[in-house]
């Protein structure tokens, strides 16, 4: 951590609890002392920044089924028995395994230039280069309107452009182009598919990122340009320039490999053989070194698990930490994680799941019973000074992983981070360790704490919840 940082975070741990007092959170709280300690020790610990540091600078890109990936897995093992987990353990993952190597596009009409470009995970390689004519379609919606055949021998371009917000809903909004699109494509038989990046940056990165991995049917090759580049082709394209580009992709599956969920656990002081399941995805695109996506899960969710375990009293319940293999390219490591665990979900109280960047929490929504419901109005107190409120206009996900536990009747929280700028870095070569605020990771710490301890701590049983999507 810098050394600025440690005054900085002092003064916030001052402030947050001087808050406290003038909002009036009051000493009934049952175990307000010692939530509050934990949030003044998170705001002022360097754990996390120095695992995040660490998983960057001496792992780096941890793409599945690369040396990067190995090394990922051994690193999360040998750190998890460093801060003293109590058991230790990996699960197998097996996957398809996608190779990515020489990526080129080329704008060759009406006049020359190279694009920034990556290809989409999942692609097929062009065989060769690609040298066609530009069809333009706004979003998604505008290729699926396209005659059967239409698009034979050209180029599908789509140009859908992500919108900025807080929550991040432009993501969910522009990603089927990239998820659906080089389907569709095919279907119209178009002979590749470029997509302006699903993302909010304004540089020249491109933006990777996988295809669906339950489409039915064969997709195009498929790759991402940057933004600006998009911005050209449109501009040429609006002026009725007949626009052609060279693509050569040489990507492709190779067979099958192996990786691992590296699972740690801290018992609690009761044997209630119940556990406070929390984790992150250990697996990163290749493109920068996965810092915001996602290690600082990884990071805030070993650290508030160490921070909770090293009370002079531990909770009532245990933490387990599941480090997810391969979310990336299709949730791998969660789906085989909850096909094994099905019949054992008694033992995972309550859940939560950390991916979506280093951006500070700002809210938070949960999925219990409904007799529960009083608990998540509990824990809404512990994390008001961190000005951190309760929405209720919609249940908790579980996000990509931990969502394959909801999905089977596991209660869930969604702690929410501000992804304002995520979408900048996400999936591109800016997502390095620079680009994270350690002074937002230390407070993301601070509520993680909050809700783990509590969860382990408190009688309440939360679930199991309705297992509807």
């Amino acid at each position: 951590m810098p050394r600025f940082l440690s005054r900085v975070v002092r003064t916030a741990s001052v402030a947050v609890f001087s808050l406290c007092v003038l909002a009036a959170c009051g000493p009934n709280l049952p175990h307000q002392e010692t939530i509050e300690g934990l949030q003044a020790r998170a705001l002022d610990d360097p754990l996390a920044w120095g695992l995040l540091s660490s998983l960057t600078t001496d792992v780096g890109p941890r793409m599945p089924g690369t040396r990067g990936d190995v090394l990922g897995v051994e690193w999360a093992k040998a750190r998890m028995a460093a801060l003293g987990f109590d058991r230790v353990r990996t699960e197998p993952v097996r996957f398809p395994l996608w190779r990515r190597g020489l990526e080129q596009a080329r704008l060759v009409a009406p006049r020359v230039q190279d694009l920034a470009v990556t290809a989409l995970g999942g692609s097929p390689g062009t065989r060769g280069v690609i040298n066609a004519q530009v069809v333009h379609f706004a979003d998604l919606a505008a290729l699926e309107a396209a005659a059967p055949g239409s698009l034979q021998g050209r180029i599908a371009f789509i140009s859908k452009r992500m919108e900025r917000s807080r929550g991040g809903a432009g993501y969910a909004e522009a990603v089927p182009g990239r998820t659906r699109g080089p389907f569709v494509a095919a279907e119209k038989g178009a002979r590749a598919l470029v997509i302006r990046s699903i993302g909010t940056s304004t540089d020249r990165l491109p933006h990777t990122g996988t295809v669906s991995t339950s489409e039915d049917g064969t997709p195009v090759p498929a790759a991402a340009i940057s933004n600006p580049d998009a911005d050209l082709l449109v501009a040429m394209l609006e002026q009725g320039e007949t626009v052609r580009l060279e693509l050569r992709l040489d990507v492709g599956f190779s067979g099958t490999a192996e990786s691992h969920n590296v699972i740690g656990e801290f018992d609690g002081r009761e044997d209630t053989g119940e556990y406070v399941t929390i984790g992150a995805h250990l697996d990163s695109w290749d493109l920068g070194t996965g810092a915001h996506d996602d290690g600082t899960g990884v990071a805030i969710t070993l650290a508030a698990a160490k921070l909770v375990a090293d009370l002079p009293q531990r909770p009532r319940r245990g933490i387990r930490v599941i480090l997810f293999a391969n979310e990336e390219q299709g949730i791998h490591g969660a789906k085989s994680y909850a096909e094994r665990h099905a019949g054992d979900l008694a033992s995972h109280v309550i859940g939560a799941e950390s991916d979506l960047g280093g951006g500070r929490i700002y809210q938070f929504r949960s999925n219990v019973r409904p007799e529960d419901e009083p608990a998540m109005d509990q824990l809404a107190r512990y994390l008001s000074p961190l000005g951190i409120p309760r929405q209720l206009d919609q249940p908790a996900g579980g996000g990509a992983d931990i969502g394959q536990l909801r999905r089977l009747g596991m209660p869930v929280v969604d702690l929410s981070h501000d992804a304002t700028d995520y979408f900048d870095l996400h999936h591109t070569a800016n997502d390095t360790l620079a680009k994270v605020d350690a002074q937002d990771l230390a407070f993301n710490v601070a509520a993680w704490v909050t809700f783990v301890y509590f969860a382990a701590e408190t009688d309440r049983g939360f679930g199991p919840i309705d297992p509807s999507p």
